[in-house]
């Protein structure tokens, strides 16, 4: 029986687990939080931290494992890579090349160096050494932690006096302890995080969607649904998929899933924001085989224990979709979700991850979800009405009692 290590433990690690039990093959996964639902499911689990390179590089050696994946889990990537690459195993490209797209700054210097469409950005450790560049900048400007998932760190700032503020909340999710500061770009539309795939470094699937944004979110940056099809233009589009493909020959990728974020601006371009050799968060990936008949989970796990991949060209496109990440933008105790019935002929899937009396906290990043919903359409009118008044369809209520 092969072997699988998944780094991580969340439950975006569920579907993976089944899919590989499916393929007959012995999950083991691996973080430092015992407790972790994704554990639960698979057939062992070691204590060890996924930023530890060395330490998963011994588990890997010690249990003999054919393949290992970090699936919806950003901090492991480059650590599954390190071991790939250190014992032989298959992966999804060199670990220089992953080091890369998983450095917000470094990718930013990539894209640039090869002439690629992006925005000013600069790399920092510290608020000291942004003094003598705050002239460079084209106000207003993104800050964000170059190692961070999620939209955790992320802030927009409009003039110098308020970078200090921003600076500290990026340091605050990066492990690194690094930052880069980038221009603002005006999207047009929405901008896309949706999934890809490669074979032997060929693209041979790559979607788009729609992010939305809770209006009256704490924070303007973590995605609060997201909708097919996307709002990018079929131009650009065709654009992207050619920059995304020149993108990973010239960093020698192999077979791998990834999530990829890209937007369309007011400037005319198209911009690849992020392409980080992993599955996507928010169930993105099971969306897809909602939406276009693909299993790219399934794609994943062949691709990390070597086996040949078929199967993950687009199959169907039936309607218009939205996922829903459930969340509150008050914290306190959970006391229970209201749904119109105007609606419960849409949904098509209800996946709700706290109790009546459960803790919960404010939406301030993805990990803060406590939920999804999966919804179809008929026709884009009927998608936006709800999408656009959220509110008015979907209630996740919430006591005010402490919390302590």
């Amino acid at each position: 029986m092969k072997k699988l290590l998944l780094l991580g433990g969340s439950r975006y690690l569920l579907p993976v687990i089944e899919t590989a039990h499916n393929l007959g093959l012995y999950v083991i996964t691996c973080d430092y939080l015992p407790d972790n639902i994704a554990h639960k499911y698979s057939d062992e689990y070691c204590n060890v931290s996924i930023i530890d390179k060395e330490a998963v590089l011994e588990v890997a050696q010690k249990l003999m494992v054919d393949g290992i994946m970090s699936f919806a889990c950003d901090p492991g990537v480059t650590v599954a890579a390190y071991v790939a690459e250190k014992l032989g195993l298959p992966s999804c490209g060199p670990y220089e090349s992953v080091l890369i797209l998983q450095n917000k700054g470094r990718f930013r210097e990539f894209l640039k160096d090869h002439g690629f469409n992006v925005p000013f950005a600069k790399k920092y450790t510290s608020i000291k050494e942004v003094e003598k560049d705050i002239p460079l900048f084209h106000w207003p400007v993104i800050v964000k932690p170059t190692d961070s998932s999620g939209s955790k760190g992320v802030m927009r700032v409009d003039e110098p006096n308020k970078l200090e503020k921003a600076i500290m909340y990026a340091l605050k999710y990066s492990l690194k302890k690094e930052f880069i500061i980038e221009d603002f770009l005006v999207k047009v539309g929405a901008s896309s995080d949706s999934e890809g795939f490669s074979v032997d470094g060929d693209i041979r699937f790559l979607s788009f969607n729609a992010q939305k944004f809770d209006k009256n979110g704490i924070s303007e940056y973590v995605p609060a649904a997201y909708c097919w099809p996307t709002t990018i233009s079929y131009t650009h589009q065709k654009e992207l998929q050619e920059e995304i493909q020149r993108l990973l020959k010239l960093l020698h990728m192999k077979s791998s899933l990834y999530n990829i974020e890209t937007r369309e601006c007011v400037d005319g371009k198209a911009y690849i924001m992020e392409c980080s050799p992993r599955g996507g968060g928010n169930r993105l990936a099971e969306m897809l085989r909602y939406i276009e008949g693909v299993d790219l989970i399934k794609a994943a796990i062949l691709a990390a224990i070597g086996k040949p991949i078929t199967g993950i060209e687009s199959k169907i496109d039936n309607g218009f979709w939205t996922e829903i990440i459930l969340h509150t933008n008050k914290p306190g105790r959970f006391k229970k979700l209201q749904i119109s019935n105007e609606i419960r002929k849409n949904i098509v899937e209800m996946d709700l991850w706290v109790e009546a009396g459960d803790k919960v906290n404010s939406f301030s990043g993805a990990n803060e979800a406590l939920g999804t919903a999966i919804m179809r359409f008929e026709n884009k009118e009927e998608m936006l009405e709800v999408i656009d008044c959220l509110e008015k369809w979907i209630k996740v209520e919430v006591s005010e009692e402490s919390v302590l």
